[in-house]
């Protein structure tokens, strides 16, 4: 899982990136809002947002997130007790919203309940499980490497099993927001289909896919 951090305080974003990059997540961290603001439309499936910080605050930055992703989770962590912030948070879009200062178990614990991840391990089926961890696949036995694109793409079928993925999604977070062709994605998907043999991928006409398990 990609994670957005947005968090000024240096010493506390360490001990967060620290403490995801354990879980096996991976963290892009920022001190500034500009920067965070530009690498938006990154690929990424959770995000946590400081409000106060340089240059662009976290509220415009939500709302900015919300223009590239209507379902990816956004958790707001800051030190403002002023209702009307906390509102306009809410209002815009954010999924949480943690007071500091705070256990880091608790955000972790918030992450994994919003993103559905309650374990490194996902099973498929018996035989067949992917774990985030390692980004191993293993089937009937046998361990299976993915390649980037392979990998990223199965985090998102897996964090959003039994939902429909856009294709914009897909494009979103596996190819980090850069350009791709309708047919590139179909490649891709065609050879995690051969790879997952069974029949977890289904097409949703002009939309995107499923992963069914």
């Amino acid at each position: 899982m990609k994670i957005l951090l947005l968090e000024d305080n240096t010493k506390l974003s360490q001990t967060i990136s620290k403490r995801l990059a354990l879980k096996g997540y991976k963290v892009d961290s920022f001190s500034d809002g500009q920067k965070a603001y530009d690498s938006i439309s990154n690929g990424y499936n959770c995000f946590l947002l400081d409000i106060n910080v340089p240059n662009i605050d976290g509220i415009k930055i939500l709302k900015k997130i919300r223009d590239y992703y209507t379902e990816v989770p956004i958790i707001i962590i800051s030190s403002t007790v002023e209702l009307d912030i906390i509102k306009e948070a809410y209002d815009y879009g954010c999924n949480d919203y943690l007071k500091k200062p705070f256990f880091i178990d608790e955000l972790e614990i918030k992450i994994e309940k919003l993103c559905k991840i309650t374990n490194t391990i996902i099973m498929f089926d018996q035989n067949y499980y992917f774990d985030f961890k390692s980004s191993l696949l293993k089937i009937e036995d046998q361990e299976v490497r993915l390649t980037k694109k392979e990998r990223l793409l199965l985090n998102l079928f897996v964090t959003k099993k039994n939902e429909v993925i856009t294709y914009v999604a897909i494009e979103n977070y596996v190819w980090e927001g850069n350009f791709v062709t309708l047919e590139s994605i179909r490649s891709l998907i065609r050879r995690l289909r051969k790879i997952l043999i069974k029949d977890y991928i289904h097409t949703v006409v002009d939309t995107g896919y499923i992963f069914k398990i």
